[in-house]
């Protein structure tokens, strides 16, 4: 439970450390002060033994002749407009709407504690209540019963063990786009250089962008295909018999295996089941919108970051940079992205079928 406290506060200091500006002396400190005054010690000396100004030692000793005592005296400054108790109905509301902006949790505060608030208090009272404004995750939509079938698969498999998880192809298709000028939300400047052409967020319409497909495994990666428009069954085939074929003799030798996919509609049409039923391609049952699941989207999240700090500003550019990176990855990365499948499955049914928090 929070507890929010009207009144100074005394900050624990130890001898020798500086403190804060308006921060209250300890009462540690001040009885060491007591002492040290009844032996006539003089203030200034008081002040180079404890590393404490002599102007503080002075109040502190002035206290204690007028009061008699060493407590702190109470604060004299002004009262905050909201107690704990509307610090805790601040929080409740906060916590209820989530997604509220500051300016409508000042407006509801207002009209709540009948207090005159401003945008910049209500953001400072919203600090105490050890609450921030934060950008949120961004997570695909799950229905019920989306969530009710991801929770049965998960609990299904919770007992597999790595070794299991390490025989699985993960495969997926991304998009990656081309970045102009500087995309940053924030620019640091002056009020009047709002017009300045290097303080504008540059923003395209319509900008380039490349579709790839990929597939990895913990023993490496396979092959990286660029994609030309959109995907269909017809072309998904021919990406799995000239793509997929060779990355899974190349990584498993062999070896028994299961192929991982999502359920876009290319993947789930009647002539590609046909067609991987009759290659004998034994298939992970996945369940629908979760892809913060498969490891290969952790890869897909580090190529773009990459992408981000080169910022190509072509297609041919964007291909050879990513082509580059996708080079890079080694065995060890993978292997450890693909070793967290049992926390995600975790996660998962702690969550009850909700995403992901990795």
């Amino acid at each position: 439970m929070i507890r929010y406290k009207s009144s100074i506060e005394e900050r624990p200091t130890p001898l020798g450390t500086k403190m804060g500006r308006g921060s209250p002396v300890c009462h540690q400190v001040r009885a060491k002060i007591f002492e040290m005054m009844k032996k006539n010690v003089s203030q200034r000396q008081i002040g180079r033994d404890l590393g404490i100004s002599p102007s503080t030692v002075h109040n502190i000793v002035k206290r204690i002749r007028e009061s008699g005592e060493i407590t702190v005296r109470k604060g004299q400054g002004r009262k905050p407009k909201l107690n704990g108790r509307d610090l805790r109905a601040l929080r409740r509301h906060c916590i209820k709407n989530r997604h509220s902006s500051i300016n409508d949790i000042t407006a509801w505060a207002q009209d709540y504690f009948r207090k005159s608030l401003s945008s910049t208090t209500g953001r400072s009272y919203i600090r105490k209540c050890q609450l921030k404004l934060y950008c949120a995750k961004r997570k695909p939509y799950i229905n019920s019963v989306q969530k009710r079938r991801q929770l049965l698969w998960a609990r299904r498999h919770l007992g597999w063990s790595i070794v299991q998880w390490k025989r699985v192809l993960w495969s997926d298709e991304s998009v990656f786009h081309i970045f102009f000028g500087r995309n940053g939300r924030r620019v640091l400047r002056t009020k009047e250089e709002k017009d300045h052409p290097d303080c504008y967020q540059i923003q395209v319409q319509k900008p380039g962008s490349v579709m790839v497909w990929g597939c990895v495994s913990a023993f490496g990666k396979g092959n990286l295909h660029f994609c030309d428009g959109t995907i269909n069954a017809e072309k998904y085939i021919s990406v799995l018999e000239e793509q997929m074929l060779p990355s899974r003799r190349r990584l498993f030798q062999g070896r028994p295996c299961l192929f991982q996919q999502d359920n876009a509609k290319p993947h789930t049409a009647r002539i590609t089941k046909a067609w991987l039923h009759k290659k004998r391609v034994r298939m992970l049952d996945w369940p629908a919108c979760s892809p913060d699941l498969s490891p290969i989207e952790n890869v897909w999240r580090i190529l773009k970051r990459k992408m981000r700090q080169q910022r190509p500003r072509t297609v041919a550019h964007l291909k050879r940079c990513l082509q580059e990176e996708w080079d890079k990855l080694t065995p060890a990365t993978l292997s450890h992205l693909i070793s967290s499948m049992p926390k995600s499955l975790l996660s998962v049914v702690k969550r009850q079928g909700n995403c992901t928090k990795w």
